[in-house]
């Protein structure tokens, strides 16, 4: 942003007009005004960078490495009963091992922006029998499967 905002500052100072720059940055012509005075009275430091205000984030990017980390494991090799991956259970686990505090539902839209989404395991049933989920399409289905009117037309 700095760049080009300096950029912005030498193009009207080359003599091109505040809005050739602005159409050529994709700004608005107030905007390129505003660079220009912030230039005159601070130099080049009055274009210079500085901090964004607000709170600093809560996981640095060791930190969200060191989640994303956790959420690549199974979740029973982090004492859960089930490897079931949902995001209560990530925001337990950042309280546990970090001692920070995040909603589920922020968590949730957190994991999705990353690419990931909650898990449930894939699980048979244990009385799954696999001859007769391959025989029930063959046999039962047809018995049961809804078909059209018999004879011709019904109506007039």
């Amino acid at each position: 942003m700095e760049a080009r905002r300096r950029q912005a500052v030498r193009r009207v100072a080359d003599g091109r007009s505040r809005r050739d720059v602005a159409d050529f940055l994709g700004v608005h012509p107030v905007t390129v005004g505003k660079r220009v005075r912030a230039h005159r009275p601070g130099g080049g430091d009055g274009l210079a960078a500085r901090p964004h205000p607000g709170r600093a984030p809560f996981l640095t990017a060791a930190r969200e490495r060191r989640v994303l980390g956790w959420v690549a494991d199974r979740p029973t090799a982090h004492g859960f009963p089930t490897d079931l991956r949902t995001a209560r259970r990530v925001a337990d686990l950042i309280r546990r091992r970090l001692g920070v505090e995040f909603h589920p539902a922020y968590l949730r839209e957190w994991l999705a922006r990353r690419g990931l989404s909650p898990q449930k395991p894939a699980e048979r049933a244990r009385e799954r029998d696999p001859d007769e989920v391959g025989r029930w399409p063959a046999d039962d289905w047809p018995a049961i499967q809804k078909r059209g009117p018999a004879g011709g037309p019904a109506s007039s």
